[in-house]
């Protein structure tokens, strides 16, 4: 019983819409000209990437914690301490592990 009377009521609602009246249209259609009148577009402007660094990795803080670990990184691979030497020949005693692989098998 419920539902047949919320039914009658939206679809008499449907039927009887309420229409704006043509004064309403006018003043929208004014304020709408005197809006489009008034927008200029922004001249593009040349943004260097770096500015957005920090933008996308969070802050500077971590745009400056990750750039000093990948230096950390490259260094450590390229200046291979004594000790990181014994910690990896200490893992890897028996098998030899190729981190920077030859390219023979193009030239074969």
């Amino acid at each position: 019983m419920m539902e047949q009377d919320l039914d009658d009521l939206l679809a008499t609602a449907r039927n009887h819409a309420p229409s704006p009246s043509g004064a309403l249209l006018a003043r929208i259609l004014t304020d709408a000209e005197a809006e489009q009148d008034r927008w200029q577009p922004r001249a593009a402007s040349r943004r260097r990437w770096t500015r957005f660094l920090p933008l996308v990795l969070g802050s500077v803080g971590a745009t400056a914690g990750m750039a000093t670990a990948a230096l950390a990184g490259v260094w450590i691979g390229y200046a291979q301490p004594e000790t990181l030497t014994t910690v990896t020949g200490a893992l890897w005693a028996d098998q030899r592990v190729d981190l920077l692989p030859t390219y023979d098998f193009v030239t074969e």
